[in-house]
């Protein structure tokens, strides 16, 4: 003879089955386990920009060949509409603008809302202290600065368990420094 359950209530061995399952899902690590970790930290408390900045530069002079400017750039906060006016142009299919290099100035602006706690804003100022740095080089065109710059942002985001997501194709393409409208004569 054999028992059955109550009706509406599992089996004994069902009710162990998944406590079971439980205790052994509650001792594994979480799937988002590593993410978030920033190795350092110290960025989130820079007392101001140029303490920032000097935070970044440090991480760049570690990670990339670039050679540090003896001056650091001037840096802006701007909006949406003056960004827009600064690049002179709505950049094709690339979203919008986060930050803008300008090397004639040395000026790096940043597009509000922008904040030095935010790790993809921070990131953003990356990318433009790349390109502070690349104003020194020369290259065919401005579209072949992206690349290094995309990929140094990329690792720093990475190292902090955080993901970049740009356009690869879109950037490479660019930075071939080909003309867009060719035509055969």
């Amino acid at each position: 003879m054999h028992r059955t359950a109550r009706a509406g209530r599992p089996p004994p061995a069902a009710v162990l089955f998944v406590s079971a399952l439980l205790w052994l899902a509650a001792l594994a690590p979480p799937a988002t386990a590593g993410l978030g970790r920033d190795p350092d930290p110290a960025w989130r408390h820079a007392p101001d920009m140029p303490a920032l900045v000097a935070l970044l530069e440090d991480w760049l002079d570690a990670e990339s060949a670039l050679p540090r400017r003896a001056a650091p750039p001037a840096l802006r906060l701007v909006s949406p509409a003056e960004a827009r006016a600064m690049a002179g142009r709505p950049a094709r299919g690339l979203g919008r603008a986060r930050g803008l290099y300008d090397p004639g100035t040395g000026t790096i602006a940043l597009v509000r809302p922008w904040s030095p706690r935010e790790a993809g804003d921070v990131s953003v100022l990356l990318h433009e202290l790349v390109h502070h740095r690349q104003a020194a080089l020369h290259h065919y065109c401005p579209a072949a600065e992206e690349p290094l710059a995309y990929r140094l942002q990329e690792a720093w985001l990475a190292e902090r368990g955080l993901p970049l997501d740009w356009p690869r194709l879109a950037i490479a393409l660019a930075a071939g420094c080909t003309p867009h409208d060719i035509h055969p004569e």
